[in-house]
């Protein structure tokens, strides 16, 4: 299994606990239906999931402050979740590239992003939000 599998897996539990209301645990059980993962493929996308819902509050806080003239609230579900997932992982996985958490969150976005503009409006947030971390405008 690819990590890029298992951040796929995580975004859609993810996405049915945001919208759906639904519990994590059947979420992630639901998502990962139908693939055969090793108990250390199963840690990470659970560490994706609570990680990103225990986080979840300081999150939106920082996605909002980087919203130019819109609230998270009209956000599409599916970005609000892919920024979600990739700041958990730029914020708290110091193990993995911020390079690596950007780009898997854009390819997911041209996956399933609601708009055409959705690659473009992940990737500049996110790139605010890093260059804030680094001290630099972006």
């Amino acid at each position: 299994m690819s990590r890029r599998l298992a951040r796929d897996v995580a975004f859609r539990a993810l996405f049915q606990v945001d919208v759906g209301n639904a519990h994590p645990r059947p979420a992630l059980n639901y998502a990962a239906e139908g693939y055969s993962f090793t108990p250390e493929q199963m840690q990470f996308i659970n560490e994706l999931v609570y990680g990103t819902l225990e986080h979840k509050q300081a999150i939106d806080e920082i996605i909002e402050k980087h919203l130019v003239n819109w609230e998270l609230k009209r956000i599409s579900a599916v970005d609000r979740n892919l920024l979600r997932l990739a700041l958990f992982e730029i914020l708290h996985r110091p193990d993995i590239p911020v390079a690596v958490s950007i780009n898997e969150a854009l390819e997911l976005a041209t996956k399933y992003g609601s708009t055409a503009e959705s690659v473009a409006f992940i990737n500049g947030l996110l790139d605010r939000v890093v260059g804030e971390a680094l001290g630099r405008e972006s």
